[in-house]
């Protein structure tokens, strides 16, 4: 059974374990002081930035969410944006992804959001059969503009 629950400064070493996991899998390098910062931020409730992290029967962290609530211009209530999801190699398939993603729609619903949505790589075949179980495909196309 996973149990899921917000990210606190005591988590740290193993959410930093989980964090370059994720970074790894997006074959992506930060900056140590933008790790900080994102933990500083992630850990500070007023911040706006929400995270849990998931835990296996044996208490191993085992996997992370992180996520944040926006205004939007189609609706009088908040988008909820969910920004990061990793689940570690050994405990994919076992639902900790669905259950991450049910606790940040349930997370949405009591706080008023509207929608939740998300991004992942097209490349992410396992993850992508994950998401289309749980939610519906936009259709939408990212474009950005690194500033």
């Amino acid at each position: 059974m996973v149990t899921i629950a917000p990210v606190t400064p005591s988590d740290r070493a193993e959410w930093l374990a989980l964090w370059n996991g994720y970074l790894t899998f997006y074959e992506t390098e930060l900056d140590e002081a933008t790790t900080q910062s994102t933990f500083a931020r992630i850990t500070t409730p007023e911040s706006g930035i929400n995270a849990a992290i998931a835990r296996d029967d044996s208490g191993t962290a085992i996997g992370l969410v992180h996520w944040l609530t926006h205004l939007a211009t189609w609706t009088t209530t908040d988008y909820c944006y969910l920004e990061d999801l990793f689940v570690s190699t050994n405990a994919r398939g076992l639902g900790t992804g669905a259950a991450l993603i049910e606790h940040v729609r349930e997370w949405a619903v009591e706080h008023g959001s509207s929608k939740l949505y998300w991004l992942t790589a097209e490349t992410n075949a396992v993850a992508r059969g994950l998401y289309d179980r749980v939610a519906t495909r936009s259709g939408l196309i990212q474009y950005q503009i690194a500033l």
